[in-house]
C-alpha cells in the first residue's frame, strides 16, 4: 500500500506529535552509538542523547568532522539544556560505510572497550548520488545504505543482547516506495544504466526497511527492539548533496526546496529518538515498525512487508558478506560474555604471555582469583603488573 493512500498517513499531518524532547527520559546508565553523527539528524540525535545523560559514541569517517561536532554539541548542550550533565559523555568510534572490513573492525573495536550498548541509530546514508562503486565493489548507495550497517550492526548484536533492553533504530525513507520492479534489482545491482539514482536509493531504503523487519524477527525472544524510522523532508547536508549530484537548475531547486519547506534537523530526529528512548517502545512491545514524523506509525510498501523478499535479501547479503569478508556473524563468544567469577579461584598455565595472559585478564576483569602458574617468578610479576595496568584501562566499569 502507497503510504499517500493510507488514512494513517493524512491523519498524522492533522494530529499532535507523537514525541517531544521534553519526553526522552534519564538515559544516564545508557551508552548509544550514532552512525553519521557529525553532522543533520545524526547530529542533531547525538545532541539529545548527550544531553540526557548517555555516553554516545560518534561513528564517522572522520575524526577530525567527529571532534569537531564532539565540541559544537558541548556548547550547544551548555546554551541550551540547563539541567544536562556538567560533563558530558562523548567519544569518536571510526566507521567507514563504505567498506565492509571497516565496519566489522569498527564493531570489533567497540566490542573491544569492554561497555555495554542499549542504543544504536543506524542514521548515516547518502543519497542519489552518481553511479560509483563501493571499495568491495557495491553500488555505493546499496554499499553505505545498507551492506556497511548490516555487517555493523550484526558485529554489535551480542554486545546489544547482553546489555537488554536495548534499541536498534534503523533510517530509511518514504522513497523506499520509489523502487525498480520486484523491489530490489538483485541481478542488476551494478548495472550503472538499469536504473536512476533515484531509485537506486529508493532500493537502499526498502533493503533498510527489509533488514530492519527480518532482525526485528529473528530477536523476537529478546527484549532487543528493532525498529524503522522515516525522518521526513529535512534540511540537511543529504538533500544539499542531492542537489549537487543533479546540478544546475534541478540541483538548484532541491536544495532551495529543502529550506524552505524542509524540517530542521532537530525536529525530524523526533522520531527515531522516540524509537531510542521512548518508555513505550517497551511498554507496548514496539518492535519490527514503521515510524514517520513525528513518531507515528504508518504501513510501509507491499515490498517491504513482504517476508520472502526480506529472507531473500537477508540471504543476499550475508552472501555478499561471505564472499567480500568471509564474515557472517558475530564470534559465538566474547570477553564481555563471561559471567561474574566472584569467589572463583582458577590456575593458568603460561599465563605470563600470549594466551594465557590474556585468560588470566578476562578471569580476573570478572573477579576470580587467578594463580599464574610459570617457570620464572621475575616474568609472572611483570605479567601481574601489566595485567593490572590493562584491567584498570580496560574495564573502567568494574
Amino acid at each position: 500500500m502507497n503510504a499517500f493512500a493510507q488514512l494513517a498517513f493524512w491523519k498524522n499531518l492533522v494530529t499532535p506529535n507523537g514525541y517531544s524532547y521534553s519526553e526522552i527520559p534519564d538515559l544516564s546508565s545508557k551508552v548509544a552509538i550514532v552512525t553519521g553523527a557529525n553532522s543533520g539528524l545524526g547530529y542533531a540525535t547525538t545532541v539529545a542523547l548527550a544531553a540526557n545523560g548517555a555516553h554516545v559514541f560518534l561513528a564517522c569517517r572522520s575524526q577530525e568532522r567527529a571532534l569537531e561536532a564532539i565540541e559544537r554539541i558541548r556548547k550547544e548542550v551548555k546554551e541550551t539544556y540547563p539541567t544536562a550533565p556538567e560533563i558530558l559523555k562523548l567519544d569518536f568510534l571510526e566507521l567507514d560505510l563504505n567498506d565492509m572490513s571497516k565496519a566489522r573492525e569498527s564493531a570489533k573495536e567497540f566490542v573491544k572497550k569492554g561497555l555495554p550498548l542499549h542504543i544504536l541509530v543506524n542514521n548515516s546514508g547518502i543519497m542519489a548520488t552518481p553511479f560509483e562503486l563501493s571499495a568491495d565493489g557495491i553500488e555505493t548507495q546499496f554499499a553505505v545504505n545498507h551492506m556497511g550497517h548490516f555487517v555493523f550492526t550484526l558485529g554489535l548484536l551480542d554486545k546489544l543482547k547482553e546489555s537488554q533492553p536495548s534499541r536498534i533504530v534503523v533510517m530509511s525513507s518514504m522513497v523506499h516506495e520509489v523502487t525498480p520492479r520486484g523491489g530490489i534489482a538483485f541481478d542488476k545491482l551494478n548495472d550503472e544504466k538499469a536504473i536512476s539514482s533515484m531509485a537506486r536509493y529508493g532500493q537502499s531504503k526498502l533493503a533498510n526497511l527489509l533488514f530492519g523487519k527480518a532482525l526485528a524477527r529473528r530477536l523476537a525472544g529478546e527484549k532487543v527492539y528493532v525498529n524503522v524510522a522515516h525522518p521526513g523532508y529535512v534540511q540537511s547536508n543529504l538533500a544539499n548533496r542531492t542537489g549537487e549530484t543533479y546540478g544546475s537548475f534541478t540541483g538548484r531547486m532541491s536544495i532551495v526546496s529543502a529550506k524552505v519547506f524542509g524540517m530542521k534537523a532537530k525536529e525530524g530526529a523526533l522520531t527515531q529518538l522516540y524509537l531510542a528512548t521512548s518508555p513505550q517502545v517497551e511498554e507496548k512491545d514496539v518492535r519490527g515498525r514503521y515510524y514517520v514524523p513525528i513518531a507515528k506509525e504508518i504501513q510501509p510498501s507491499s515490498y517491504a512487508r513482504d517476508e520472502e523478499l526480506q529472507e531473500k535479501l537477508w540471504t543476499y547479503s550475508e552472501n555478499l558478506v561471505k564472499e567480500k569478508i568471509a564474515y557472517i556473524t558475530p564470534d559465538r563468544y566474547s570477553i564481555a560474555q563471561t559471567p561474574d567469577l566472584t569467589g572463583k579461584v582458577a590456575i593458568v598455565t603460561g599465563a605470563n604471555q600470549g594466551l594465557g595472559y590474556i585468560t588470566m585478564v578476562a578471569l580476573a576483569s570478572r573477579g576470580a582469583r587467578v594463580f599464574i602458574a610459570c617457570r620464572d617468578l621475575k616474568r609472572a610479576r611483570k605479567s601481574v603488573e601489566a595485567a593490572l595496568a590493562e584491567f584498570r584501562q580496560k574495564y573502567p566499569y568494574n
